[in-house]
């Protein structure tokens, strides 16, 4: 398969002798030649020359004075935003270790558009190498928002933007045509054996659909991207299986892949009732293991840990992947001592 997200920046950074991403000058002026930080043609003096000096020297320091200047309201608070962003890449060696850092320490003041994309290039770093379309695809949920739909009887999972363009689209040229047609995502190509080649050079059109629910096989491909993903950020190789239901009772833990999940596996965990409709947006059901079980809490051994993953009320998939960082139950160094 030929290169796959290269808006991703990934080309633009170097890598350690582990195989981290390195920040460098080219991977910031990205940044800042995206089109949220161009100064506009009504742009005070003071804000070009910032833009000027940055696109020149992407790492150099700005003052709080510097800011201060900038005569609009708005740009002031979107360069807070991006230097201190930005600065925080900077406190690393690298952008895997910014992650672990943002991840550990609180997301607070930091755009979930920023921690996508970072999701984003790192994951691209993980799966070098990777011609599955099938664990691509399935990567994307993380770092994209998912739209899911039923069409006769499967589940399958679209972008979300990419929906939301073809519905606007279709708004503006056919309204009438609209109302009786069926949904927008049925006019999308589904990934399968037949086009998964197409993957390579439409990979950053994100508009392949998943079907995710046509047997446990179907979400194959993003146990596989979970494996990898925690692999290449913990250091620790575990395997990943969709499974039908939780077949223990006695839980040993579990990790909601995103709020919804998080919310009602906490309901299960402390025994309270949880509502059907909660437990039938469950989608994707996941037995974690670790290769290595003294890698993990005593109290796990070789039992699974359980994954969920949910959509939201009206449909969405926004999965949270920096929650397998911050709550697989691995043993810290003064357990493992």
């Amino acid at each position: 398969m030929s290169d796959f997200w290269v808006s991703s920046g990934h080309h633009l950074l170097d890598r350690n002798e582990d195989g981290w991403l390195v920040p460098t000058d080219a991977f910031l002026k990205a940044y800042f030649a995206r089109p949220e930080l161009m100064p506009p043609e009504e742009a005070c003096d003071a804000e070009r020359a910032l833009h000027a000096a940055l696109l020149a020297d992407p790492k150099r320091p700005v003052t709080a004075d510097e800011i201060a200047g900038l005569a609009d309201e708005d740009a002031r608070e979107n360069w807070e935003v991006m230097l201190a962003f930005r600065d925080r890449l900077l406190a690393h060696p690298t952008l895997e270790a910014a992650y672990l850092d943002l991840v550990r320490g609180g997301m607070s003041g930091t755009p979930p558009l920023f921690v996508n994309q970072l999701t984003q290039v790192i994951l691209r770093n993980s799966l070098e190498g990777c011609t599955d379309a099938f664990v691509l695809r399935s990567a994307e949920l993380f770092f994209r928002t998912q739209r899911s739909s039923v069409h006769e009887g499967a589940l399958l999972l679209a972008d979300a933007e990419v929906v939301e363009l073809q519905e606007e689209s279709r708004r503006n040229t056919a309204p009438l045509l609209m109302m009786f047609s069926g949904p927008t995502i049925t006019e999308l190509d589904i990934l399968d054996a037949e086009n998964e080649a197409s993957y390579g050079h439409r990979n950053e059109a994100f508009d392949l659909v998943l079907s995710f629910g046509g047997g446990l096989s179907s979400r194959a491909g993003l146990a596989k991207a979970i494996e990898i993903w925690v692999r290449h950020l913990l250091g620790v190789a575990v395997s990943v299986e969709p499974v039908a239901h939780a077949e223990e009772a006695d839980w040993a833990w579990f990790v909601g892949l995103d709020v919804d999940s998080m919310r009602v596996g906490n309901q299960l965990w402390r025994g309270e009732a949880t509502r059907d409709a909660d437990l039938e947006r469950i989608i994707g059901l996941f037995a974690l293991r670790f290769d290595d079980p003294a890698e993990a809490f005593p109290s796990i051994g070789d039992r699974p840990v359980w994954l969920f993953l949910s959509t939201t009320p009206d449909g969405m998939v926004r999965m949270k992947p920096q929650n397998l960082i911050a709550g697989l139950p691995l043993r810290g160094p003064a357990e493992t001592s």
